[in-house]
């Protein structure tokens, strides 16, 4: 993974009839208005007075009218599929059901968009139409965390990473869920044109030119329909039941009846993810429930969550969140209203959806918490531990703004 500046490059040229500042927004009946609207917000706009370069969009009709969205709400776009010839960027922003193919005309125009040097953009449940058009075989790509699990299962050959808002794999990108479609767009204007157009746009848009962390703050322990059937299920029950105990992948083979390589495979193809990622990701989530909900100390949250030593806990939450386990309580306390209890359901209850909050954006109560309980000394050697020992998996080599994925 790599900062936005070393995004890579399409290393296509652009056919003669399409233009780099032409935009194609393609809608099919029964995508979600918000993510629909995201890129024709940013893209359809005239923002130049703001410092905002300006892009020429063309809203395009996937399938025949009127597209039906949210609310009851009919649309009637003024292009159809030939306009995506003059798009030197396509971006699907949903998709109506992920059980059901897309159209078969939209698909063959996404592919020869794509031949001929356009960038193709997926946001949210979008990438299922760009690996149903076979634009991301064989490439990094992410979705809503909720439909993740879905989209590996079903097409294979794409590298689904759950983790992350945005991977920009250079003429083909995908966001995550909702409002992760804003990130991958204020991506595409900075990369287009730079960190100060970027900004401007975002400060008319009232949101960060740059969100940390990725999508495991609100990740939840349900486990995806696919595998509730499958005898794998009972094992991935039983792990989340004793996640205060220390056990690692080898222990769910064994318990699965199954070679770790077996395993391994068996693992990914239900759930989109490699065991140990995943088992990584569950006990962050459980370390990160008990810091909102109880008064126990970052090495008694360890313990908990069967990490072995609190650097373990500290490195891994750092990576997955972006703020060491001190400041992130302190953070979740300093916006939590006087007198709100801890949550819901006591010390093991469920985690509420609080962003990490920056440092400048602590009180300095909060500031002082955080510097009075956090570690003394480099904790880096901790960030590729599992259980006290190193590995090379899942989290290896991530950007310093995580969130935000480039391909190598």
């Amino acid at each position: 993974m790599s900062q936005d500046s070393a995004a890579p490059e399409t290393g296509r040229k652009l056919s003669g009839r399409r233009r780099r500042e032409v935009v194609a927004v393609l809608l099919f009946s029964g995508g979600p208005i918000f993510e629909s609207s995201i890129p024709l917000s940013v893209f359809g706009i005239d923002r130049q007075d703001a410092g905002v370069p300006r892009y020429r969009l063309l809203v395009c009709a996937g399938e025949d009218g009127p597209l039906r969205t949210t609310g009851g709400l009919e649309l009637t776009a003024p292009y159809g599929l030939e306009a995506i010839s003059r798009a030197g960027t396509v971006v699907v922003p949903a998709w109506r059901s992920i059980t059901s193919p897309p159209p078969a005309e939209a698909l063959d125009a996404l592919r020869r968009a794509h031949e001929e040097g356009a960038r193709i953009v997926g946001l949210c449940t979008g990438a299922f139409v760009l690996a149903a058009a076979g634009l991301l075989d064989g490439r990094p790509a992410t979705t809503h965390w909720m439909y993740a699990p879905t989209l590996a299962k079903r097409y294979p050959s794409v590298h689904v990473d759950p983790r992350e808002l945005f991977v920009d794999d250079g003429d083909v990108l995908t966001s995550a869920g909702t409002a992760a479609g804003i990130d991958l767009c204020l991506h595409i204007v900075r990369t287009d044109h730079g960190t100060e157009a970027a900004g401007a746009l975002a400060r008319r848009l009232v949101v960060p030119p740059r969100r940390s962390g990725g999508q495991e703050r609100y990740l939840d322990r349900s486990l995806p329909e696919e595998i509730g059937a499958d005898p794998l299920a009972e094992v991935v029950a039983w792990a989340l039941e004793h996640l205060h105990e220390q056990f690692d992948v080898e222990t769910l083979a064994a318990r699965a009846y199954m070679s770790r390589r077996t395993f391994d495979r068996r693992f990914r193809s239900l759930t989109g993810s490699a065991p140990l990622q995943w088992l990584i990701t569950q006990r962050v989530l459980q370390a990160q429930r008990l810091l909102e909900t109880s008064d126990y100390s970052v090495d008694e949250v360890a313990g908990r969550c069967g990490f072995r030593s609190p650097v373990a806990l500290r490195g891994h939450f750092r990576r997955q969140l972006g703020s060491s386990p001190a400041a992130y309580r302190a953070a979740y306390r300093a916006r939590r209203p006087q007198g709100d209890p801890a949550g819901p359901s006591g010390p093991g209850g469920p985690a509420a959806v609080v962003d990490p909050v920056l440092p400048s954006q602590l009180t300095s109560a909060a500031r002082r918490a955080a510097a009075a309980s956090a570690p003394v000394g480099p904790t880096a050697t901790a960030a590729g531990l599992e259980h006290g020992k190193p590995h090379a998996d899942a989290f290896s080599g991530r950007a310093a703004l995580p969130g935000q994925r480039s391909a190598p």
